[in-house]
């Protein structure tokens, strides 16, 4: 029985629940991961994405929900793959991206995480990380998951996030930094 009072992560992509709760836990916040089905829109928003899926499973289970969408967003790709990141990423993968790549020396990039928070019969409020970077023009590094190898941060030291362990890169990821900002604004409210 889920307990009403608790806040769940709606994901089933462990990767994401460890570095969310690793972060959330850092900040004196418990997350619990839930992997009940997740309506996922489309949109070309991705606070949109993540708001839509938070109320509609915080009023279906009845529970605290937090939900997270996240895109690499490529600057000479005129921001794709972006909020459709994801599917991209089944289709294409970093191979993919990489192909669309293959002639472009300015390789800007920025990766962005929209994570809502939302309790039954309520209103998502909505968090917003970004790092900027660059794409790397091949994939390295074992760690992490989806675009990660070829995700070079600014803020970083030249590896790819793949190449990070997760303490590593909480100091400096979207993900971190949207999820900080939902522990601050939780602590308050």
């Amino acid at each position: 029985m889920k307990d009403p009072e608790r806040i769940y992560f709606l994901t089933s992509n462990m990767g994401k629940y460890r570095e969310a709760a690793a972060v959330a836990a850092a900040s004196g916040l418990r997350l619990h991961m839930l992997t009940a089905s997740k309506v996922e829109i489309q949109a070309g928003s991705l606070q949109r994405i993540a708001s839509y899926a938070a109320r509609e499973a915080a009023n279906r289970l009845e529970v605290n929900i937090v939900a997270e969408d996240a895109g690499l967003f490529v600057e000479k790709l005129h921001g794709f793959p972006g909020p459709y990141s994801s599917d991209a990423f089944k289709r294409l993968g970093t191979e993919g991206i990489l192909k669309l790549m293959e002639n472009i020396s300015q390789r800007n990039a920025e990766f962005r995480s929209a994570v809502a928070f939302c309790k039954p019969c309520s209103k998502p409020r909505c968090f917003i990380g970004t790092v900027a970077g660059t794409i790397n023009y091949n994939p390295r590094g074992t760690g992490g998951f989806g675009y990660d190898p070829i995700f070079i941060p600014v803020k970083g030291d030249g590896r790819t996030f793949a190449q990070m362990t997760v303490k590593e890169k909480n100091r400096i990821s979207h993900r971190a930094e949207s999820f900080r900002k939902l522990a601050q604004w939780l602590r308050k409210a």
